[in-house]
């Protein structure tokens, strides 16, 4: 049975932030964990259903409430999809960002 995006989410976080994975097991497939140039922080892009999300791990450097919980030691993980923010994960709960409307065109 296919997994709910709250629950692939909370998977890629896992694997992520308390795993510290260098790849991200989802369903029969692998998604490689790379680092950002500039700030070092772990991402990976994955398909959910055919559509391109990315995870980035949240810039503890920045002004933003999910910073402050970062520097706090949470484990903070963004979500993006098109470049647009749709979900974070902070200690396994999910909030998104309002509705997600996967768009016709962010699929493979």
């Amino acid at each position: 049975m296919a997994a709910s995006l709250e629950e692939t989410l909370i998977s890629v976080w896992q694997q992520v932030m308390i795993e510290n994975a260098r790849s991200v097991k989802l369903e029969n497939r692998s998604f490689p964990v790379r680092l950002t140039s500039r700030s070092k922080l772990r991402e990976l892009d994955f398909q959910f259903e055919g559509h391109e999300l990315r995870g980035l791990e949240q810039n503890p450097k920045t002004a933003s409430r999910w910073a402050q919980l970062a520097r706090q030691g949470k484990k903070v993980m963004q979500f993006l999809q098109q470049r647009h923010y749709v979900a974070v994960v902070v200690d396994r709960k999910v909030q998104f960002y309002g509705d997600v409307v996967f768009d016709q065109k962010s699929g493979s």
